[in-house]
């Protein structure tokens, strides 16, 4: 079996809902063993998150949740209390998501933890920082608006338009995961360890890439604009007989290539398209003209027909689809973690040509307790391997 990155790496998840859990799955993946700390009676938030369901949970719970391990301790009772002060005497990293305060009254802050453990990487996530944001709750849906994603996301004559996914939670996780690693790697060099904030407002802004350059730029806010890009085209969704195809061109030669294929032989030449700021600027006459060619055939047969000459294109799929696509690339978008869960996505990342880790189901609510609080009595015990099977190579 091949050596994982983060192998023999220990993880004390004290978080819930979606950024957090998002964030230590991706260390499971990487080969931490993640022991998941959850409330008794209830556990995680995202357990009663459904329709639908599934035969352990909910599929939203088990989304972040797979291959750790589950323990119930009441963060209230002093018996909790020093359960969770073995755990993370034991750990390499802590990962929390509790309102701003709320673990100090427990003994569990930063300082606290770091205190019991000075090589320990404790990562904290929240809405809005630990400063005049700290009190403010964090949902991802909230922060898509105060962050501006929604002022970008929709038609132009349209209401705003939140994302179809969490996708501040899952952008939040990914950064809290590189920070940690990053922290780890700082350890590993001086010995220390360290406190590492992320917060789902910063997370948002730094992702925004090109349309926060535009308005550091030119000091105008972007605003919607449905498919379509701001400084491309044709960059944007164009109707078919039957479906959308998504369409992007990235210079004047491609844009050649495009009309070639599409028997516009003479759009190139038109003084309205003949570069790409030309595009832009008449981009309404643009797609006019590309949709009534593009209308005679479907958006599969174009998409065929397109990138075999080199466009960059693709019909509009469903996620049924999208996943049968990217499986037929080679590119194993699915892993199966047995025991009786439904199929999850893999982590998108390989080693030398193998998978991430083996993967186990998302455990039940204190499934581990025992075990786990047998093996902090013992500092000779070693945890036993989750029943789990590899993503295929």
């Amino acid at each position: 079996m091949e050596t994982l990155p983060l192998q023999g790496v220990v993880v004390a998840d004290f978080s819930r809902v979606l950024a957090g859990p998002y964030a230590t799955m991706l260390l499971a993946d990487l080969g931490a063993t993640v022991i998941k700390v959850e409330r008794p009676g209830g556990g995680d938030d995202t357990r009663s998150w459904g329709p639908p369901w599934t035969e352990r949970s909910s599929a939203y719970f088990e989304s972040a949740n797979r291959s750790k391990r589950s323990i119930t301790l009441d963060l209230a009772d002093p018996v909790g209390q020093e359960a969770a002060r073995r755990l993370i005497r034991r750990a390499d990293v802590v990962v929390e998501n509790f309102k701003s305060g709320s673990l100090a009254r427990y003994g569990l802050d930063h300082e606290s933890a770091l205190g019991i453990n000075p090589r320990l990487v404790y990562a904290s996530i929240s809405g809005f920082g630990s400063k005049e944001g700290a009190h403010l709750p964090g949902y991802d849906f909230v922060v898509q608006a105060l962050g501006g994603l929604m002022s970008i996301t929709g038609e132009a004559d349209g209401a705003p338009m939140k994302v179809g996914v969490a996708l501040v939670d899952v952008l939040t996780g990914k950064d809290a995961a590189l920070g940690i690693m990053a922290a780890l790697r700082h350890r590993e060099l001086t010995g220390r360890g360290q406190h590492v904030e992320v917060n789902l407002l910063s997370s948002l802004l730094a992702s925004l890439a090109n349309q926060m350059s535009n308005l550091l730029t030119t000091g105008v806010a972007p605003q919607r604009m449905g498919n379509r890009h701001p400084s491309i085209a044709p960059y944007e969704a164009l109707r078919c007989e039957d479906a959308f195809l998504a369409v992007a061109v990235g210079n004047d030669g491609q844009f050649r290539k495009l009309c070639d294929a599409l028997g516009l032989v003479s759009l190139p030449d038109d003084p309205r398209f003949a570069t790409n700021a030309q595009r832009v600027a008449n981009r309404e006459e643009l797609a006019k003209q590309l949709e009534n060619v593009l209308g005679a055939r479907t958006a599969a047969d174009w998409q065929r027909r397109l990138q075999g000459v080199g466009i960059a294109c693709g019909q509009v799929n469903d996620l049924s689809r999208a996943v049968h696509y990217a499986e037929s690339l080679g590119l194993r978008p699915m892993v199966d973690p047995g025991g009786g869960a439904a199929m999850q996505v893999r982590t998108p990342i390989d080693f030398s040509g193998h998978g991430t880790a083996e993967v186990a189901a998302p455990p039940l609510l204190g499934e581990h307790t025992e075990e786990v609080l047998a093996w902090l009595e013992d500092s000779e015990q070693q945890l036993s391997p989750l029943v789990s099977r590899r993503s295929p190579q």
